[in-house]
């Protein structure tokens, strides 16, 4: 059977365990990250969607509510217009101060009007009540008066015109029974449309106003032009048609993006625009969005630490497992090494015996053959050597006989049998080493000691193994004690000495199989097959043992096995 312990193989070497520590990080993380992540995706998309929803509907409402407001300002106006011209003739509008009274009747009753005027079927404004100087003025290739002539009524857009002041032109087209007609024409100022849109009630980063169709801005706005001006947003019909089916627009102005929201006039070439800026809008939806990105990264943080430091201890333990593993193995290699050797010097000493006897017998011989014999030379020499020959032989069959004592005891033996006798017998095994170290061993053996009934070859087993931890603890020139003493049920022996000490961390596992303070030098089994044997003789075997002064074993045996020690010593 091989000396050599088991090498490491591929399971058992450190790439090996990196490689399962990095398997087990990334399985750990993929399970625990990925939900977290799913969900994470999950509540940014949904929540994000319903926000924005939720934000951008009512800003949608609040657009087509404030243009159900600016139709209800014109209509209303445009029907007092419309009123006025079926109330009154001609001839009564076309007088200077008939006019000039329904135009300050008009102005209590209604905010806005700015100016009354009466245009004939030439274009000619024959009658006017108002702060400017415009009768007779020709209105003829106006828009107005054009699209009066064809839809019977007409609201027009911002314009400077004569006035030189942003205004509104409201006219009514009234016909006569003789097919003559005219045209009542009134004028708005824009100041009421500020109102109406100051009314809605924005932040600040917000914007509102109005814009004709093609373009231009009917109000001032705050970032995106002034009236009569270009509108700086992308309002065209094309990019509107791309956005039919939705209720709002999100468009990047100026390096930002904004949601716009805007309502069409159904009675006028108006369009109320609303902007707000996109990180307005979804403003708790960052602050959420970083909270999420907080929460999931101090998660991941935790998660990550956890998985490696979990990974770390469980690779650790298995790694620590491996090792006792392939070391409990080549321990029990070892010790049927032991045991083979045993086996084999059991053989030997059975051997032995055969050639001894035979020793035994011809050196007998050859004394017998010295004393008949009268006239040999050097008899007496003769004589001390044959008799040094057969002590020889006498010896050497103690020593077989002792190993094949040994090696053959397995099943326990209950006979009389007295400790003293035992302690003697297993020095002899031991004299020369204590003789060549110069140990101590001093024997305080009680006298005459009580004979119990116990195992002689177990007890030699035993005494055998705490002698040989006692010459491994000692230096040379050590001590070892050996007592003996009676009991009142029993006997009690110590084996003490002033050797190294056992640490006080370890004391408890001394007795555990395969435990050892030796090193590679023990196998870690005589104290557990020591203390198995105690156990099955019924006795009891403790230690003290104090780390750089000594140890002291002690053995407490019944008279009989199946009897139990007594606790107190007598």
């Amino acid at each position: 059977m091989s000396d050599k312990k088991p090498a490491l193989n591929n399971t058992t070497s450190p790439e090996h365990y990196n490689e399962l520590k990095w398997k087990v990080i990334i399985t750990m993380l993929v399970i625990a990250v990925i939900p977290l992540a799913t969900m994470l995706i999950i509540n940014h998309f949904q929540y994000k969607s319903h926000l924005k929803s939720e934000v951008t509907r009512p800003l949608y409402a609040m657009a087509n509510k404030t243009r159900h407001s600016f139709e209800l300002f014109l209509e209303e106006r445009l029907s007092t217009i419309r009123f006025i011209s079926t109330a009154y003739t001609y001839a009564e509008l076309k007088d200077k101060k008939n006019i000039e009274k329904i135009f300050v009747a008009l102005k209590k009753e209604l905010t806005g009007f700015v100016d009354l005027g009466l245009i004939n079927t030439s274009g000619d404004l024959v009658s006017y009540a108002g702060p400017y100087s415009l009768l007779g003025k020709n209105y003829k290739e106006q828009r107005s008066f054009q699209e009066t002539q064809i839809k019977g009524h007409f609201i027009s857009n911002v314009f400077m015109g004569y006035r030189k002041n942003p205004h509104v032109a409201i006219a009514v087209q009234h016909l006569n029974n003789d097919d003559n007609s005219w045209i009542l024409r009134a004028t708005i100022d824009t100041d009421h449309f500020y109102n109406l849109i100051n009314s809605i009630g924005l932040d600040f980063q917000s914007d509102a106003f109005l814009v004709n169709s093609d373009g231009i801005m009917q109000t001032d706005s705050k970032y995106y032009g002034s009236i009569l001006e270009k509108c700086k947003l992308d309002l065209s019909p094309e990019r509107q048609k791309g956005q039919a089916s939705r209720e709002f627009d999100v468009l990047n102005v100026m390096d930002e993006n904004v949601i716009i929201a805007s309502a069409d006039f159904s009675s006028a070439d108006y369009k109320l625009v609303l902007v707000k800026p996109y990180s307005v809008v979804l403003k708790s939806w960052y602050a959420l969005k970083t909270e999420l990105i907080l929460v999931f990264t101090i998660s991941l943080g935790i998660i990550v630490f956890t998985v490696f430091k979990m990974a770390g201890i469980l690779i650790d333990k298995i790694r620590k497992a491996d090792e006792k593993r392939e070391h409990v193995m080549a321990e029990l290699q070892h010790t049927q090494k032991l045991s083979s050797i045993g086996r084999l010097a059991a053989g030997v000493a059975h051997e032995i015996n055969n050639p001894l006897a035979i020793i035994n017998e011809k050196a007998g011989l050859l004394s017998d053959l010295t004393e008949i014999t009268d006239n040999l030379d050097n008899k007496l020499k003769f004589n001390e050597l044959t008799q040094s020959i057969i002590k020889s032989v006498e010896r050497c069959k103690k020593i077989t006989h002792r190993l094949l004592g040994f090696s053959k005891r397995i099943d326990i033996k209950i006979e009389p049998i007295n400790v003293n006798v035992i302690i003697h017998e297993v020095l002899e095994f031991l004299e020369k080493e204590a003789m060549y170290r110069h140990i101590d061993i001093r024997l305080e053996l009680f006298e005459p000691m009580k004979s119990i009934l116990s195992d002689f070859g177990q007890l030699q087993q035993v005494f055998l193994n705490l002698l040989t931890n006692a010459f491994a603890a000692v230096e040379d020139g050590g001590i070892i004690t050996i007592t003996s003493l009676n009991r009142k049920k029993g006997v009690i022996v110590k084996v003490a000495d002033n050797g190294c000490g056992i640490p006080e961390t370890i004391l408890s596992n001394i007795f555990d199989p395969f435990f050892s303070t030796k090193k590679e030098k023990g196998t870690g089994l005589g104290l557990s097959i020591t203390y198995g044997i105690i156990n099955k003789l019924s006795g009891q075997i403790s230690v003290e043992s104090t780390e750089g002064v000594g140890t002291v074993f002690t053995i407490k045996l019944p008279e009989k096995p199946n009897e139990k020690t007594e606790s107190e010593d007598e």
